[in-house]
């Protein structure tokens, strides 16, 4: 009796590059490192780090990622042009393993109205720009952007020139998310089929969900021949995203019977990452999004509990430990150490320092005086809003308000900045918030449109802490803040002055997109 072997599938993830292009996703240099070190600790294969060439800030965040992160090969995004390239190589320079991934377009939309180049102008671009990156390393991945499409007799016409001039990998981008899974996998048996040379590199998939089809689309390529899937952290990108990396790979190991490929990603890391990612982004996962949503796992129905009970398969293909759900996340209390602290936020996916867990701990023992349990969302809390306050500019010391139905509110707010504390206090706005943010906006001077503020509970119970988040716009970029506090008005307060520390530092998000995309 003969078995297949399951092939290796290489998992590329782009969460710090086309994942951060989501409106509001935004990260500091500090947090895609974190989220970095989350993905070496994930499993994942090859990093996109980013878009050296875009800003001065995506060059830094990729040279100290290929400076310190080790585990994975790091990989920085260039258009087939020579200063793309040569600013891709250097900010890659000090990493063990290095990818440059070029790109650009084929189809004939993008031909006549963006590039206005003729396909053989375009073969030669792709071809320049293959071997420029090839002069600097031996691993090197060409995107044909729009693939999808691409007229097939061309797509393979420029696939089989960029493997020719040394690409390593060729990626079949779904820019757009226009595919559907038999016409894309159709395109991938295509390219195997009748590009010569296609036995010299790995087909990789980068599919768009925009009609909600990327993670069937990236499966169907695989199904063809596809090794590598481009996939984010809780499907994270531009417009509706990208494929999620969590719904593929435990889609190609619940299924391996059928898609006969395997990764190495540690699956029970992928809820403590889809949480870091959440958290650090501010983008809540949905209750039910496969995998990692916290109804994912939940059986409701009269008769989906009576056969769970008595076999747990008749309703479940998948373990909710092998994706990282514990049965409970009640694990500390006010008499618990530093170790049991530190313990369980390397579980929840962080890597605190000796002073960061300092910090953290003295946070929490005065959380616990407040609480009687404490919940792994707590411990995140604590561990997101340390991390958000570190670098801030301006720190939150105290507040008070008055407000009643029918009258104007009062906020009196004390703010420090290094040794100096300001005080201000203002009569405006429609209620207690309002009237916070325009004390905010007083001390520091700055004055941005609010885009967008949520406050939702991080655990449960009546004494939950809540988390809120703020996205405000200014001089037409989008800047996110996040606070948490037992008390609501307090966390909301702390996220505005968040969001204002960012445009304090400039570290936001122009509301128009980069200068290109896969």
């Amino acid at each position: 009796m003969s078995t297949t072997v399951p092939r290796r599938i290489v998992i590329f993830d782009t969460t710090l590059r086309d994942g951060e292009q989501s409106p509001g996703c935004s990260m500091n240099l500090e947090e895609k490192l974190e989220v970095a070190q989350a993905l070496v600790d994930l499993g994942v294969d090859v990093i996109e780090a980013g878009f050296p060439i875009a800003s001065p800030g995506d060059f830094e965040s990729v040279r100290r990622i290929a400076q310190t992160v080790r585990g994975a090969t790091i990989c920085g995004l260039a258009r087939c042009n020579d200063k793309d390239i040569d600013r891709a190589a250097e900010a890659l320079r000090e990493a063990p393993n290095a990818r440059i991934h070029v790109f650009l377009a084929t189809s004939a939309i993008h031909r006549e109205f963006k590039l206005r180049m003729t396909k053989e102008e375009i073969v030669a671009r792709a071809v320049a720009g293959v071997k420029r990156a090839r002069g600097y390393c031996d691993n090197i991945e060409f995107s044909p952007e729009d693939a999808a499409r691409t007229e097939i007799d061309f797509l393979c016409e420029v696939v089989e020139a960029a493997i020719a001039a040394g690409a390593t990998t060729v990626n079949i981008p779904d820019t757009v998310g226009y595919a559907t899974p038999a016409q894309y996998g159709a395109v991938i048996k295509a390219l195997r089929n009748r590009v010569p040379n296609i036995d010299r590199a790995v087909i990789s998939v980068h599919c768009h969900n925009d009609l909600g089809l990327a993670v069937a689309n990236s499966l169907a390529a695989v199904e063809n021949g596809a090794g590598q899937i481009e996939c984010t952290i809780n499907g994270l990108g531009e417009r509706a995203g990208n494929c999620s990396l969590e719904e593929v790979v435990m889609a190609l190991r619940t299924r391996q019977d059928y898609y006969h490929g395997t990764t190495r990603i540690n699956t029970p890391r992928l809820v403590p990452t889809s949480r870091l990612v959440s958290s650090i982004t501010g983008m809540v996962v949905q209750r039910n999004k496969a995998i990692v949503g916290r109804n994912a796992f939940a059986h409701e129905a009269g008769i989906h509990q009576d056969g769970m009970l008595k076999e747990r398969s008749t309703y479940e293909i998948m373990r909710p430990e092998d994706v990282g759900f514990t049965q409970t996340d009640l694990v500390l209390g006010k008499h618990s150490g530093r170790a049991a602290l530190a313990d369980r936020a390397m579980a929840l996916g962080y890597h605190l320092t000796a002073e960061q867990l300092d910090a953290v701990f003295a946070e929490f023992k005065k959380l616990a005086d407040k609480k009687k349990e404490i919940y792994d969302g707590d411990i995140a809390a604590l561990i997101e809003q340390r991390n958000a306050d570190a670098f801030d500019e301006w720190q939150f010391v105290s507040y008070r308000v008055a407000a009643a139905s029918g009258e104007t509110p009062s906020a009196t707010l004390i703010l420090s900045r290094g040794t100096e504390q300001r005080s201000v206090t203002v009569s405006q706005g429609d209620g207690p918030l309002d009237a916070l943010f325009h004390a905010i906006e007083q001390i520091t001077g700055v004055t941005a449109v609010v885009r967008d503020f949520r406050v939702q509970s991080a655990t449960r119970g009546k004494d939950a802490q809540g988390d809120s988040l703020v996205e405000l716009e200014y001089n037409r970029q989008l800047y996110r803040g996040r606070g948490t506090s037992t008390d609501t008005i307090e966390a909301a307060a702390r996220a505005y002055l968040n969001a204002v520390n960012r445009i304090a530092a400039g570290a936001g998000q122009p509301m128009h997109e980069r200068p290109d995309q896969v």
